[in-house]
């Protein structure tokens, strides 16, 4: 009798049991359907309000682009002398700012660094050499593609390929080791000087390279107020649904999780609809199917292709496309500062040393700088690799 009641209470239990996990799972779901819903939504604002600043004054295809604008405003600080592309751009201190505000109102805010800086500064600059080989970073190639540009297809498939070598290293068990903790203080030094970097910007403009009217890209933006707003929406969304167009194809491969490559599938195709609406309304052409004749942007599907690729590679070593470095700078990451400061450093070299491309293609450095590059960037997964086999 006693024994009957035991194994009762225990169907009890196993029944109780099976219920909870069946209610776990439930909820599992409903969380993961939601987080998609979020991402999704996030890329159709991000998509929209990229559309949208190239119709307020910023250049065409590049509502946003990393790459560039971090090049503009490293020229804007006079660290390289290509007069056409100085400026600073108010979209980059509104992502920082963004995410900043809200990881401290959500308490993630939580600095670390200490990771391999010199790696990552060496991975940062590569991957902006890859980006100007291309003109223009992965978030660029998206906005570019929804424009028309058939060039794109072509960083869009060696940027594809570099992400899928640095996958194959990241399941040899690539690592840059932890990073550490560190005082508030420290995390909050990028976000306070892109506060700086805005008081020049409206308060003492006498001290900052302006590329001159009708003189290039830098002299085509749209109204401070308005980048930087841009900037601190897109900021904000990209912090809470982690958005990354090198993390989206990486956990697809790895973990068939689609979720962040669909927010940049959502990016393409709202700014591409945003682009023909504005056509429709304007009169002027948003959307240009084509390769040749496209802005800023050049023919050779080659070197489009090498370039995106050597900035995939560097960026999945680095754990993230030149954004979402942004956004984790803003929450204090200084592993993602280096990351960003090694960008800039790119950018000063390739308009220094002749490594950025043009309209008209190309140059000979540049093209060494992207062989040189893919090189290096191979030995870092090598290196890093092995290191862990061996531990």
């Amino acid at each position: 009798m006693i024994l009957s009641i035991r194994c009762y209470d225990l169907y009890k239990e196993s029944v109780q049991i099976t219920k909870n996990l069946a209610q776990e799972g439930k909820e599992g779901n409903k969380q993961m359907k939601k987080e998609k819903t979020t991402i999704v939504i996030a890329g159709i604002l991000i998509g929209v309000i990229s559309a949208m600043l190239v119709f307020f004054g910023n250049p065409a295809n590049m509502g946003f682009c990393i790459a560039c604008f971090l090049r503009d405003t490293t020229g804007a600080l006079g660290l390289h002398s290509a007069a056409a592309v100085q400026y600073i751009r108010p979209e980059i201190i509104g992502l920082v700012l963004g995410a900043c505000i809200v990881s401290l109102l959500t308490k993630e805010f939580r600095p670390r660094g200490g990771s391999a800086p010199i790696t990552r500064f060496t991975l940062g600059a590569f991957a902006m050499i890859g980006c100007l080989m291309f003109l223009g970073c992965p978030f660029r190639m998206i906005l570019r593609l929804a424009g028309g540009d058939g060039n794109a297809i072509f960083g869009l498939v060696g940027f594809v390929c570099g992400i899928l070598t640095g996958t194959f290293f990241l399941k040899k068990g690539y690592t840059l080791k932890r990073s550490y903790k560190m005082p508030k203080l420290e995390g909050a030094v990028y976000p306070a000087f892109q506060i700086v970097m805005l008081i020049l910007l409206v308060a003492a403009p006498a001290f900052i390279h302006f590329t001159e009217p009708e003189g290039g890209p830098g002299a085509k933006h749209a109204a401070i107020l308005i980048s930087l707003a841009a900037g601190v929406i897109v900021g904000i969304v990209a912090q809470r649904t982690r958005l990354c167009m090198v993390g989206g194809i990486r956990d697809a491969v790895l973990f068939g999780e689609y979720k962040l490559f669909f927010g940049f599938v959502e990016i393409l195709i709202s700014a591409l609809v945003m682009n023909l609406i504005l056509g429709a309304v304007t009169g002027t052409a948003f959307f240009n199917p084509g390769f040749a004749g496209q802005p800023i942007a050049h023919t050779d599907g080659l070197w489009n292709a090498l370039g995106m690729y050597l900035a995939g590679f560097a960026c999945i070593l680095l754990g993230g496309c030149p954004m979402r470095q942004l956004i984790l700078s803003g929450e204090g990451n200084t592993d993602s500062v280096v990351a960003v400061l090694g960008l800039m450093a790119g950018a000063a070299f390739s308009h220094n040393f002749g490594l950025a491309s043009s309209a008209d293609g190309p140059t000979a450095n540049g093209k060494i700088a992207v062989v040189i590059g893919i090189v290096v960037v191979a030995v870092i997964a090598v290196v890093n690799s092995t290191r862990k086999a061996e531990a």
